[in-house]
């Protein structure tokens, strides 16, 4: 039998067990790239003048130009060659918010000429470090009760975990909550809690009849007060979330991770990315959440009524949630995973969830897998002994 503790021998984003990551740890930070910028006059006055260029022009739809002054222009040409071009920001980075202001300041210097898609502002870092998990404390549980009921008291049980969700829980308790104050603190929760954590209990697996388990998923995030009371237009819900550098940067970190890249939904990375930058969404404008108690479908809490001529657009945009094949995969996935993590052929389930993560040819093969592999293996021939 597999002893009380288990250790999850699987990559985890920097941070994720860690105090969160200064903005040193990056490659080439946003707010490093702009110390260096600052040491420079004609750097640093192109900076400051195309700083006060973004308050003048609006980001424009997909469908639309981007319209820049040529003073603006002039300015972003004197960047063309710092190291701002090329700097990133970390969602657990401390500073975050202003990093990602400077991230979109120089946003008009790469969109210079074309107008181009955005990219995403985040550097995904990982780290080999394991994370414990004490099942023998789940035996005060009924033998039958559902994952997510099992994944939320592994978060009671973690001191870190469970004084970040009573945080938010509290904050968005109540008929007078305030949405605002519940969004930060999910922010907050899924920002600090330990990925494992906070992925166990968005993403526990229930079965199909059980909508007891599927009740208590949909309100992880406290639906009720973190999603808007009416049902607003997706395209406002968009434009808001635009006009936030925070809600912004996850948007489109969703678009670059979760994003099918053709008609046969080849997914432009790998699953992981693309949870981490789903979760990420929770606490902004643009927080999705379960369609319903009975399955894994998610959308936006949007409608596209009363679009008009951009209706089209308007339905793009609600069904990358709805109707994204990756996303869905991802999700399903992790769900499989979680559930094998509590089944008593721990050992052979894990060949299972590695080989079906790393089924997609187009993704390049990661640094870690081989580590991985060989941590997992040493792991199986240590439980054949026991």
């Amino acid at each position: 039998p597999v002893g009380p503790f288990l250790w999850l021998l699987l990559p985890l984003p920097l941070g994720a067990a860690d105090p969160l990551p200064i903005e040193g740890w990056l490659v080439n930070s946003c707010i490093q790239a702009r110390r260096k910028c600052q040491a420079d006059p004609v750097c640093s006055a192109a900076y400051h003048h195309l700083n006060s260029c973004t308050s003048s022009i609006s980001t424009p739809s997909p469908t639309q130009e981007l319209l820049v002054p040529e003073d603006c222009r002039e300015a972003a040409k004197h960047l063309r060659n710092s190291s701002l071009m090329s700097c990133t920001c970390h969602r657990r980075m401390k500073n975050q918010v202003a990093c990602l202001d400077i991230y979109w300041t120089i946003h008009l210097a790469r969109s210079f000429g074309d107008y181009e898609l955005d990219v995403s502002p985040y550097e995904d870092t990982v780290t080999r470090k394991p994370w414990k998990m004490n099942l023998s404390k789940l035996n005060m549980l009924k033998p039958d009760s559902d994952l997510c009921l099992k994944f939320a008291m592994l978060c009671t049980l973690n001191d870190k975990c469970d004084r970040l969700r009573k945080a938010y829980g509290e904050a968005c308790s109540g008929s007078r909550c305030q949405r605002h104050i519940c969004l930060h603190q999910l922010r907050a929760f899924f920002e600090k809690a330990s990925e494992p954590h906070a992925q166990g209990l968005l993403l526990c697996p229930c079965a199909p009849a059980d909508q007891g388990c599927g009740q208590r998923r949909r309100n992880t995030i406290a639906p009720s007060c973190a999603l808007p009371s009416g049902a607003p237009n997706c395209l406002e819900l968009q434009s808001l979330c635009v006009a936030d550098p925070l809600c912004r940067s996850r948007l489109v970190d969703f678009q670059t991770h979760c994003h099918p890249l053709d008609i046969l939904g080849t997914c432009a990375t790998e699953q992981s990315r693309c949870l981490r930058a789903y979760m990420g969404l929770i606490g902004t404008a643009m927080t999705p959440n379960f369609v319903s108690n009975v399955n894994i479908s998610v959308a936006l809490s949007c409608t596209c009524r009363g679009s008009g001529n951009r209706q089209e657009e308007c339905e793009q945009l609600e069904e990358s949630f709805s109707h994204n094949s990756c996303l869905m995969e991802a999700i399903a996935a992790k769900m499989r995973f979680h559930s094998q993590l509590f089944s008593q052929d721990w050992a052979d389930s894990t060949f299972s969830v590695m080989e079906h993560q790393n089924k997609n040819p187009a993704l390049m093969p990661q640094p870690w897998v081989p580590s991985l592999f060989s941590c997992t293996l040493t792991l199986i021939l240590l439980l054949s002994l026991w």
